[in-house]
């Protein structure tokens, strides 16, 4: 009920609004691992990395994109903490928890944990800037942190139709936006920094398995986003999805 409300509400205040929604077509499925509950995605030099969610099923890997091969792994550090979001800063890789209120930083190139770091309330999603990395925890507020001390340096806090929007999930920097994907919805907004305000919506309803093939489907949604800048290429998933699809973004309707 809860799932088929908030995505009834954001459809309305979408069609009701000037802002653009964007649809999709696949370019290409790639296979991904069914058993991995997908918090965090990003690309970089060919490669998919992918923090998963869930206590005593939360890794940090590095996967072939082209058959979902998993090259390198390594269990989020410590009991019974719950893999959020990744973003990889100069030669780290940097993973938050979702209450824990732990995040870790690895190095990237071998994935060996190498120091852990603290704040306040729950993690979401990262991504990064180019200056600051932005972290989402599930509220209608943007995190602005260091990335070299991981501390908070601001804020961003982001509305649709002058309404704070709240359950920003998984993130990605694209061209200048911030693309999140919203918690129990088939859509991603598209976030200007500046403002906070969201600028376009792209609806992925209909992509994924249907609900009757996933295991959870209440919890089993869309979650997963990653940009590769040099080919201009965007990748998109969902937890326990099995597939990584690479999309292509058609014309908007308002």
């Amino acid at each position: 009920m809860v799932l088929a409300l908030l995505g009834a509400s954001l459809t309305g205040a979408a069609a009701a609004s000037d802002v653009p929604v964007y649809g999709y077509s696949v370019v290409h499925a790639w296979p991904h691992d069914t058993g991995a509950y997908t918090e965090g995605l990003f690309y970089l030099d060919g490669y998919l990395y992918e923090g998963t969610g869930n206590v005593g099923q939360s890794f940090v890997r590095k996967v072939e994109l082209q058959t979902g091969k998993v090259l390198q792994q390594v269990a989020t550090p410590g009991p019974g903490f719950f893999g959020e979001g990744i973003v990889a800063w100069k030669d780290r890789l940097i993973e938050l928890t979702w209450r824990g209120q732990q995040g870790f930083v690895f190095d990237l190139a071998t994935l060996k944990p190498l120091a852990r770091f603290s704040y306040p309330g729950e993690g979401w999603g990262l991504t990064s800037d180019g200056r600051h990395l932005l972290m989402s925890d599930g509220t209608a507020t943007l995190r602005l942190l260091d990335p070299e001390t991981l501390r908070q340096v601001g804020h961003i806090d982001v509305t649709a139709d002058g309404q704070p929007l709240a359950n920003l999930n998984e993130l990605e920097w694209v061209k200048g936006q911030i693309y999140a994907n919203v918690w129990l919805t088939p859509r991603i907004a598209r976030i200007d920094p500046a403002s906070g305000k969201v600028v376009g919506w792209i609806d992925l309803g209909g992509l994924g398995p249907r609900p009757e093939d996933t295991p959870d489907p209440a919890n089993d949604v869309l979650n997963g986003i990653a940009y590769d800048a040099a080919g201009d290429r965007l990748f998109v998933t969902g937890k326990r999805w099995p597939h990584v699809y690479e999309i292509r973004l058609t014309e908007p309707r308002h």
